[in-house]
């Protein structure tokens, strides 16, 4: 990046944070403070270490430093500015999560849209969310927008936050359902004197892959006899003599109970099979080392992503299916004037409810897509 290009987003991300109103964390004297600055050249400098105090006061730090980035810990300390980590004493970390659609396995960085990537990566956020309401209970959630590729999730709970590294991962391997163990989900249980095997419908895994089956089975009510054969058929380990005994068996209590015992081996085949689609489907590709790090930095809300221009924006949960981050994320400040830019990235941009196709070369935008432009290396400052 070069210096007129630096020193512009400079100036317009401290003209931002004179009217910026950022969300601090629950106990921000206890925590460490990071930012990255307008450095020279491609490479980044992170400065941390730093206490709210030695920060002063943060909306006037933000406006006169306008750093490009702004960070805070997840953890808290008995000393956060400290040097080192056993000197800062930790108290303890709030559970975090990132969603970025570059780690998502149904997007592709080289060839989705951002706009495709963030839509990809909202509907993960959906999934990350039930998981965490449904099947954990947790009720203190926060919900961010990086700002970026994605969105952070944060639970605060005292229960939680002495959790260590070890405990954490085990929360990101139920969520993300690594090595589930698909033959556990059912058991056996004695009834009356027998023992049948049943889907565990309780909670957990079970319980959602015990949703799917109902689900497939009223898909199946509305079939005639010979297609809802036909569809049974279509699993692995299903004929038609086992698809015939399957739909007997759906015609009473079995599904509603979770008794796989009634349709016979095709039931247990069938639950399988079903267990695998409903992880494929419902899992959250979450970043492990965001969850498992006890000591890490996360984005400031309220602050700007210096990746991209946009707002690191806290969500309110009930808004969060109408939030558009090219809409809403938008800077309103970047929005009242045009630049002037040479852009040496051509290609279309989505931002701010419009779409732009930008040839290289010289040109007038208006600001909120020469921000975006500039912050992603796609074009230089030029005079107006």
């Amino acid at each position: 990046m070069d210096r007129r290009t630096r020193e512009y987003l400079s100036g317009r991300f401290g003209d931002y944070y004179r009217s910026a109103d950022p969300t601090l964390p629950p106990d921000p004297d206890a925590r460490e403070w990071g930012h990255i600055p307008w450095t020279r050249g491609e490479s980044t400098t992170m400065v941390r270490h730093q206490s709210i105090y030695e920060l002063g006061d943060l909306s006037d730090f933000l406006a006169r430093e306008a750093p490009r980035h702004v960070y805070f810990s997840a953890a808290c300390y008995d000393d956060p500015g400290a040097d080192t980590m056993d000197e800062k004493r930790w108290r303890g970390a709030d559970l975090v999560f990132d969603l970025d659609a570059d780690h998502l396995p149904s997007v592709d960085p080289d060839e989705a849209t951002y706009a495709e990537m963030l839509a990809a990566c909202k509907d993960a956020l959906e999934r990350l969310l039930d998981l965490l309401e449904t099947d954990f209970g947790f009720e203190d959630v926060t919900v961010v927008f990086s700002g970026g590729r994605g969105y952070h999730v944060h639970v605060r709970d005292d229960g939680l936050a002495g959790l260590d590294s070890a405990a954490r991962r085990e929360i990101v391997d139920y969520v993300r359902a690594v090595d589930l163990d698909v033959e556990g989900l059912v058991r056996t249980r004695a009834v009356g004197g027998t023992t049948r095997r049943e889907l565990r419908t309780q909670g957990g895994w079970g319980r959602r892959t015990h949703r799917r089956l109902q689900r497939f089975v009223d898909e199946l009510s509305d079939l005639e006899e010979a297609d809802a054969k036909e569809r049974l058929m279509e699993f692995d380990g299903i004929g038609d003599g086992r698809a015939t005994t399957l739909l007997g068996a759906f015609d009473g209590d079995a599904v509603a109970d979770g008794n796989v015992e009634a349709g016979g081996p095709g039931a247990r085949t069938l639950v399988e099979a079903l267990a695998r689609e409903t992880v494929a489907a419902e899992t959250a590709p979450i970043d492990e080392p965001v969850t498992t790090d006890t000591h890490r930095l996360i984005r400031l809300p309220g602050s700007l992503h210096g990746g991209s221009g946009l707002v690191v924006r806290r969500l309110d949960r009930s808004a969060l299916d109408d939030f558009d981050p090219l809409v809403d994320a938008v800077p309103e400040r970047f929005t009242r004037r045009s630049v002037r830019v040479e852009v040496t990235d051509p290609g279309t941009v989505e931002l701010d409810g419009d779409s732009f196709t930008l040839d290289a070369g010289e040109q007038s935008v208006p600001e909120c897509v020469g921000v975006f432009l500039m912050t992603r290396n796609r074009a230089r400052k030029v005079k107006e």
